[in-house]
């Protein structure tokens, strides 16, 4: 909108009815105090130049004509003789009143010249602000799907739109400020976005513009009223192609980033399993081939072979079985089954089933009560407890005590196993639940895959809960995992609710 059609607005509006009404009624009041005070023409003259500047600088070029007007017919008829006439008589009394009009006439334009332009630099300086705002606001949202909900409101809010609308080129979906835009709009937005040219939508009011990323469209966006600049338009639609772009390319490379790491961690494990089946398959080839010859053996060498044959069969079995439970987390194939348990007698079976690992060690089980039962996947949770209590077995000496303790907190489950060892470093402490993770004191003290904390956790992830664990160097580590409390049977809400939703349908 230029400043004519402004100026045509204004001049209709209540305002700047009031306005003109005021200039009216400040020249005559002014015309009665220089007749008061018998000023000559000079001194009328140069106070009535003054009016019709500050009417320019004020109100614009068509009021300040209107004062200039009513100075000169006061300046005719009072101040040049013949006094109360408008005739001009002599080449004095003309010369006066054209030089008056003609620096009304100077004045008028270069006063509303810069009014002009100090309203054109407030209105940029208003822009650039809002564009400026919408850039910062912009950057706070993470995620492209996130920042598209939010972007046409955003834009609506910052520069008092009543509708915008967004398209992006590889996408179907419509992002709007309001709800339910007018038919049509998205293919004109399309087709504009594939031409590159704008368009406007004239039935509902829209304007257009595609977002161009140099010469490539990615997009269209759209808003209502058509009151923007063409300027402040491809401002706007520069930002939001930038950003989106930005955005899209952060997602690209994340996702990128993550296939590199999914690549790197299965040729690891690949490594590690590599190298971990490898130990006990040779000592298990070593002693059967050395129990087949079987030359030279006595009874004592003959037993230990065999047991050396039976430890390393074992360390194989859970080598696979490790590597079958990572398969199963990561194919999401985790299966919760919720069976009622006493957290008591649960722990004392873990423990037995622990028990040629922990036979060295001093285990002491605590729980709340005796006999209270809660539902949780028995078989899930002992897997995570044996990893816990076989892996502190590992890690400290024999003799060292291991305590295994179960309580309620809130609407939890809780399971803790302590140990009084040399704890874990505290650097390797945030990292002990990561993948093929082993710390400095692990790698010296036993083999593995690094995998066990990880498995753990995500065992207790799929069934709702989460592990954490604490150590002071020197005086032992703890490891506290929790999952739902449930203490009735879930089966029975479950019929609850479908009879609750089937009795409105009976009646």
């Amino acid at each position: 909108m230029d400043s004519a059609e402004t100026e045509r607005n204004a001049r209709i509006s209540p305002a700047a009815v009031l306005r003109w009404l005021a200039a009216t009624a400040a020249t005559a009041v002014i015309t009665l105090l220089l007749y008061a005070l018998r000023a000559n023409s000079t001194t009328a003259g140069m106070v009535f130049l003054v009016v019709v500047v500050i009417s320019a600088a004020l109100a614009g070029r068509w009021l300040s004509f209107y004062s200039a007007a009513l100075c000169a017919l006061a300046f005719d008829y009072l101040f040049l003789p013949p006094y109360r006439t408008f005739r001009l008589v002599g080449a004095q009394a003309w010369v006066a009143m054209f030089s008056f009009l003609a620096c009304c006439a100077i004045v008028s334009r270069v006063s509303e010249r810069a009014r002009r332009l100090t309203l054109q630099a407030n209105e940029r300086r208003a822009d650039v602000e809002r564009l400026y705002e919408l850039s910062q606001e912009m950057m706070l949202y993470e995620g492209t799907e996130t920042l598209l909900q939010e972007l046409p409101r955003l834009i609506e809010r910052i520069f008092a739109l009543e509708g915008v609308v967004l398209t992006i080129s590889d996408r179907e979906q419509i992002y709007a400020s309001r709800p339910d835009p007018p038919e049509g709009l998205l293919s004109s937005m399309r087709f504009m976005a594939s031409s590159q040219n704008p368009v406007p939508f004239p039935n509902a009011g829209y304007d257009m513009m595609p977002l161009l990323l140099g010469l490539r469209a990615v997009g269209a966006i759209a808003w209502r009223p058509a009151s923007l600049s063409r300027e402040v338009a491809s401002a706007v639609s520069a930002e939001v192609a930038i950003v989106l772009a930005r955005t899209i390319a952060q997602e690209t490379s994340a996702r990128m980033q993550a296939a590199r790491e999914g690549e790197r961690l299965r040729a690891a494990l690949v490594d590690s399993l590599t190298h971990e089946l490898r130990t006990p398959l040779t000592s298990i080839r070593a002693a059967a081939t050395t129990l087949r010859e079987g030359e030279g053996l006595d009874e004592a060498a003959r037993q230990d072979l065999v047991a050396i044959l039976d430890e390393e069969a074992s360390r194989l079995d859970g080598l696979i079985g490790e590597s079958v439970e990572m398969a199963q987390i990561d194919a999401n194939a985790l299966e919760v089954k919720l069976s009622p348990q006493q957290p008591r007698a649960f722990l004392e079976e873990t423990v037995e089933q622990s028990r040629a690992v922990l036979a060295r060690h001093k285990i002491s089980i605590l729980t709340e009560e005796a006999n209270f039962t809660v539902w949780f996947d028995s078989h899930l949770l002992a897997r995570v407890l044996r990893h816990l209590l076989e892996n502190a077995a590992s890690y400290t000496p024999a003799g060292s005590h291991i305590r295994l303790t179960s309580r309620r907190s809130g609407n939890r489950l809780e399971f803790t196993v302590e140990d009084n060892g040399p704890g874990i470093d505290a650097r390797d402490l945030p990292f002990i639940f990561d993948k093929f993770h082993r710390g400095k004191q692990g790698t010296k003290s036993r083999s593995g895959t690094g995998m066990g904390l990880a498995i753990a956790r995500a065992i207790l992830v799929a069934h709702g809960g989460s592990v954490e664990a604490t150590s002071k160097p020197g005086a032992g580590a703890t490891f506290r995992c929790w999952v739902p409390l449930v203490e009735q049977d879930p089966t029975l809400k479950i019929a609850d609710k479908k009879e609750m939703q089937q009795e409105p349908a009976a009646s």
